[in-house]
């Protein structure tokens, strides 16, 4: 291993219920995306995506992470050395992908002619993006600087290009687009990691742009910071928590998402409240949820007279208190029990639900569906992908594989690859250019970031390093 690896991001998940066990008959329905079993999608009506990866998630019971962690407390985890069975068989670039697991949000938000519900639907977009984190305990490999990650999907009609653009610091730029042109989805990520003894923090950094192209309107929000508990003692569980704020630049809208951490007796685990504002800063809506379940919104005055009506009658006040836990415990910080699902307020519309896992995603390092096909080879992929697509890398194909040994080796020489080639950039005084992306400032926000320079679909991989 070697000093120069980055940790990136150590998202871990906690337990929760495996459905949204929540009534719906108060509920209009948003969300009318078909809800599988697991099973995958049919190409061309042949080729079926994979169910489950080649093998089964490689044991960590032998391995302690407090051998890597001990010295870094209070330090931002940027150049740790961890061994790649903290790792999870797919890379950074693929994980980002996996916000547009629910692509159907945007397509709903496309075909919308109110702005109001537009914003509401792509807020339940931008919850929906970070429910996959849940339960997943290992972090994703580092991308080597040039790597690629290509994702096309006809069937939910859009395609998306990633590439590593920076090493120190470690920045991941991607952008995604509808094959119709109905919609644009891009940003960088810098994730900044810090230990604090029995925890982790994540706090996001880099914008999230979503540009509606018929209705010429731009949204931006940041992700909400994330705590991983346990990381030496216990099990492994993550919280979100924070404010998020999407601005629609176009019509002056906004909303406010909050949320919430634990609290004391786990009573927050999971919640995610806020409000809709027009320009006039008018209360427009009210959304409430779980970002491990479901979304709703509702009209403000029903919200209110519902709460008054709970506070009222003593609402979910009392707890048995042989049952409550502190998030903030002496030896481990135990994961609070779930206390309720959603509580659905009478005339409140469903705006997004989780899909449901398959059932032996506990073994397939609790990937979602989507997520155990993004390592997977289509037929015939390999003539049209880059030479740098995280698919074609060899530590993340063994890992998948089952060969932590082989995994390990190939990482070695990789990261030993990628220093033989800076330090020859180094004599030569050459500066990296990444080949996709390149850096400017937003439009929309003025924030410098990484923008999209075209031409990947163009399929003219000349000029593409050699990182293999």
């Amino acid at each position: 291993m070697n000093s120069e690896e980055e940790f990136y991001d150590a998202e871990t998940g906690l337990e929760s219920d495996d459905s949204c066990e929540v009534s719906f008959k108060d509920a209009l329905v948003f969300d009318n995306k078909h809800v599988s079993d697991g099973s995958s999608a049919h190409e061309n009506g042949v080729w079926q995506r994979r169910k489950s990866l080649p093998a089964d998630m490689i044991s960590r019971n032998n391995f302690s992470m407090w051998g890597v962690l001990k010295k870094c407390i209070g330090m931002e985890l940027s150049k740790i050395a961890m061994p790649v069975v903290f790792n999870e068989p797919l890379s950074f670039l693929q994980r980002l992908s996996e916000y547009m697991e629910h692509t159907h949000l945007i397509h709903k938000a496309c075909s919308m002619s109110d702005s109001i519900d537009r914003m509401q639907v792509v807020a339940a977009f931008a919850v929906s993006a970070v429910a996959s984190q849940w339960e997943r305990t290992g972090k994703p490999f580092n991308p080597l600087l040039g790597e690629t990650f290509e994702l096309t999907r006809e069937d939910e009609g859009y395609r998306l290009i990633s590439e590593q653009v920076s090493h120190h610091p470690p920045i991941s730029a991607f952008h995604a687009q509808s094959l119709k042109q109905e919609f644009e989805f891009h940003g960088s990520i810098y994730p900044k990691l810090k230990f604090w003894g029995k925890s982790m923090e994540a706090e996001p950094k880099g914008t999230m742009t979503l540009e509606l192209i018929k209705h010429k309107e731009v949204y931006t929000w940041t992700n909400p910071m994330c705590c991983v508990h346990n990381i030496i003692l216990g099990k492994l569980w993550l919280e979100q928590y924070g404010a998020v704020e999407i601005i629609n630049h176009s019509t002056g809208d906004k909303c406010v998402l909050n949320f919430k951490p634990c609290g004391m007796f786990g009573k927050e685990l999971h919640k995610v409240e806020g409000c809709i504002l027009d320009k006039s800063k008018k209360k427009r809506r009210v959304i409430y949820g779980k970002w491990t379940e479901c979304m709703y919104s509702v009209e403000p005055k029903v919200y209110d007279a519902f709460r008054k009506s709970e506070k009222k009658s003593g609402g979910d006040a009392k707890k048995p208190k042989q049952e409550q836990q502190s998030c903030e415990g002496d030896d481990a910080d135990e994961m609070p029990d779930v206390q309720e699902t959603v509580t659905v307020i009478p005339g409140s519309a469903l705006l997004w639900r989780i899909t449901p896992r398959p059932t032996h995603s506990a073994q397939m390092y609790n990937f979602t569906s989507f997520a155990m096909t993004l390592n997977e080879l289509e037929p015939g992929a390999e003539r049209l992908l880059a030479p740098t697509d995280s698919r074609l890398r060899p530590d993340i194909r063994a890992m998948e594989n089952g060969d932590i040994d082989l995994s390990s080796r190939e990482k070695e020489r990789l990261e030993e690859k990628q220093r033989a080639a800076r330090r020859e950039r180094s004599k030569d005084e050459e500066e990296w250019t990444p080949r996709w992306f390149h850096q400017g400032s937003s439009p929309h926000t003025g924030a410098e970031d990484w923008l999209y320079s075209g031409g990947y679909f163009d399929r003219n991989y000349s000029h593409c390093p050699d990182i293999y």
